[in-house]
Parts: structure tokens; sequence; C-alpha cells
């Protein structure tokens, strides 16, 4: 079986691809990419996999938009942090979705679902009409414009417009205002993501999100990475991957 894995974060897709070997050893991964422009561009020039395994929100955009782009037979097995994408995912005729951190169990069902339709020869077809709604529905969708968050025993909120960014550690996620002020908050790095507008905010790596008011400057970094200043500065460094360099720069200019 010949798969294609569409994953933004390095991490995620090294554990997904590994957790498919361990299940299917003769699986064959034709690629790995993190946009919508690279996998728009290898399925224009290559032969389709057998099967597909989307991440829906990307590093440039929805992965449904690259449904917009080019024709795609082959089905499509979805993955997300946050479960209210799962019934859009189906208006685009997926095998099935999968909310992340992805369980052994859930993906076996998931391959083994693929592998029964396969056997009854059921086809696969998308509508270009319907991913046509679903991308105007998408866009039109509103963004968190506040969090909760508890100070001692008060709960009070956070202005989405108020922070700077937001980073995992030790497990727990923090936001950080431009105010210079930090908050605990029960939300996963990923969660976070899907909940933040993609126009003012870009997951740098694995562990932290930034506004664009807080960006002060990007610097060049090692092997081709870049390290961002912000303000109030960050506890750590923010450096951004060689992969993301690009989407990086493309965000910040606004495209």
């Amino acid at each position: 079986m010949k798969v294609l894995i569409i994953e933004d974060e390095h991490h995620a897709q090294k554990r997904l691809l590994k957790l498919i070997q361990s299940l299917r050893p003769n699986v064959k991964a034709m690629g790995v990419f993190d946009s919508v422009e690279d996998t728009v561009e290898w399925l224009r020039e290559n032969e389709e996999p057998d099967l597909l395994f989307m991440d829906i929100q990307l590093s440039d955009g929805l992965s449904f938009e690259i449904f917009s782009e080019v024709s795609i037979q082959a089905p499509v097995i979805f993955t997300t942090a946050f479960d209210q994408y799962a019934i859009k995912a189906f208006k685009v005729n997926s095998v099935d979705y999968l909310l992340k951190p992805i369980e052994e169990e859930e993906l076996e069902k998931a391959i083994a679902k693929f592998e029964s339709q396969q056997e009854q020869s059921t086809s696969t077809s998308y509508d270009p009409e319907k991913i046509s709604d679903l991308l105007a529905s998408l866009t039109k969708r509103e963004y968190q414009k506040r969090f909760l968050i508890k100070t001692g025993q008060q709960m009070t909120y956070v202005q989405t417009e108020d922070i700077a960014y937001l980073y995992s550690e030790n497990s727990l996620s923090f936001i950080q205002t431009l105010d210079n002020r930090k908050y605990s908050i029960d939300y996963t790095i990923d969660q976070l993501n899907d909940l933040l507008d993609p126009n003012l905010f870009f997951r740098i790596n694995r562990k932290a999100i930034i506004r664009i008011n807080a960006l002060k400057k990007a610097l060049p970094y090692f092997n081709n990475r870049l390290v961002l200043k912000v303000s109030p500065p960050a506890p750590f460094d923010l450096i951004i991957s060689r992969e993301k360099v690009r989407r990086f720069k493309q965000w910040m200019g606004g495209a």
C-alpha cells in the first residue's frame, strides 16, 4: 500500500508514519508534506497514492483547499487536534478522521475501514461544489476572541488581541500577554493552533505560537533556520525550522 502523509508538524509526521508501518509493514510512504502548496505541486506531477493522511490545519492553510486545486480520487483519512472539523471532513468523502494525539487502536480501525472499502470496490469521488461550499464556510468561521484563565481562586479572561505568544512547558500551556503577564491555560498547543486566526498567529514549532504584533525581527540562525525576537522577550529561543521558513516569510508579508 502506498500512502501520502500531509502534516505540518515534524514530530507528528514521524509518529504517524511509525504507527502506520507498525500496523502495516508493507506500507510505502510516497512523500511527506507540510503545506497545501507543496502537496498540490506533488499531486500534479506524480501518480496518486492508494491512501492519503491529511492533517486539516497545515502551515499555509486548510487541507481542504488542496481539493480545489487538484483532482483527487484516492481516499483520505483526515487528522485533527480539534473535532470541530469532523463533520466537514466527511463532506469531502473521507474514509475516516482521527483526533490527535492519534491512538494506535483508532488508526487500525481507520485503515481497516479503508481496506474493507477497497475490497468492496467502493468508489471515492469529490464534488467540486461541495469543496467550494466547505472552504467558504471555513473562511467565514469565527476564531477565538478571548480565553478563560484562572488567577488563584478567581476566574477572568484574556482577549486574544492582547496575546503576544503562547507556548507549552512541562506539559502545561501558557499565554504571554503584550503587557508581559503570564497565565496558565487549559488547552494544548495543537488545540490553540486550531482556535486562533492564522492571519494573526503562526505556530513556529511544536511548542510555541506567536502573534504578529509581538514580532520585532527575525534573524538568521544555524542550518538555514530563523530565530525570532519578540516583545515581551520569550523565556526561551523562538526558532523556526528550515521547513517552515518559507511559510513564515509568506505569513509575515500577509500572503
